[in-house]
């Protein structure tokens, strides 16, 4: 099947380079390039990237509006169109003009978390499941039919995990869609009204780690943060990026915690605690400003004294 492959980041390389190993992927729309990553510098997206490596002609646009642009797809004679995380909603005459349709694949069980960033807020919420769904795109919001979808635990697993499982098995659902539109079995449900919920985008310092937050709160944004939203706190008068912690309830973290306001944390037993405003969560690993990840030991041996010592966090 003639696919035009249409996404940006690298859960869409990942698809697109799936998709590519059992079908003609003539061509790969993505976002122009932009200055990524901790370097600053102007970079193509990882979409183009892997476009380029596997021959494939990448292009991008500004808008998908352009006539230039549709004229440059007809060209292209897709069967299908495939869509992962493009970052702009595409206009009927886009819509209308392959043969099988245009195909996304949303990482979340729809009609819950339409939006731009379904991953985070689903981990957020403190959602104990939550998946990927092909869906048939049309011009509203995540709103068209699906045809497949697969459900995921999300107890304690991070962004990253999340989303390299999303990438498999999305690419798994899209193949047996793209076999199943093309002998003409697949078969679509609408989505239901209830239940539907928006996934907005990941705000500007909407990570930053308070103590007046309960320590779920603060382990579910540690869980959901990337580079791109990283999750910043100052513990012991250092800004740090949390990247690893998980909440505490045994023995020592009671015993710790009843002399430790919220705010405070101490190091005891080659474990850095921290007391948040309910209950307490214990820091695995953190990147000082400036410094290379590390873990809490490594961390707890810069501070002198820090075995007597009580430290305090709080929002960077």
């Amino acid at each position: 099947m003639r696919i035009v492959f249409m996404g940006t980041p690298d859960l869409a390389a990942t698809v697109m380079s799936n998709i590519a190993d059992h079908h003609d992927v003539v061509g790969a729309y993505t976002r122009p390039d932009a200055v990524r990553g901790r370097g600053k510098r102007l970079m193509a997206s990882p979409v183009k990237q892997l476009a380029v490596e596997r021959g494939i002609p990448a292009f991008t646009a500004a808008t998908l509006r352009d006539e230039a642009v549709l004229e440059n797809l007809r060209a292209l004679e897709p069967d299908a169109i495939c869509v992962v995380a493009y970052g702009s909603i595409l206009p009927t005459s886009i819509l209308d003009l392959p043969r099988y349709g245009c195909f996304n694949v949303h990482t979340s069980l729809l009609p819950r978390w339409r939006g731009a960033a379904p991953m985070q807020r689903a981990i957020l919420a403190g959602d104990k499941t939550t998946g990927v769904s092909i869906m048939r795109m049309e011009e509203g919001l995540d709103t068209g039919a699906y045809c497949k979808r697969a459900e995921v635990p999300l107890d304690g697993v991070y962004l990253a995990d999340l989303e390299s499982d999303l990438a498999a098995r999305g690419s798994e659902l899209l193949l047996e869609a793209l076999d199943e539109a093309q002998d003409g079995s697949l078969a679509w449900t609408e989505q239901p009204e209830a239940g539907v919920t928006y996934a907005a985008k990941i705000g500007k310092g909407e990570l930053d780690l308070d103590p007046s937050e309960s320590a779920g709160a603060v382990c579910a944004k540690v869980r959901a943060s990337d580079d791109a939203h990283p999750a910043h706190m100052e513990l012991a008068q250092r800004k740090v990026t949390l990247e690893r912690a998980h909440e505490v309830d045994d023995d020592l973290a009671k015993e710790l915690c009843e002399a430790l306001a919220p705010g405070e944390a101490v190091f005891r037993s080659k474990r850095l605690i921290a007391r948040a405003s309910e209950g307490a969560f214990e820091i695995d690993t953190l990147k000082p400003q400036g410094k290379k990840s590390m873990d809490a030991r490594s961390f707890a041996a810069g501070i002198q004294g820090v075995k007597n010592a009580t430290l305090r966090w709080g929002r960077a």
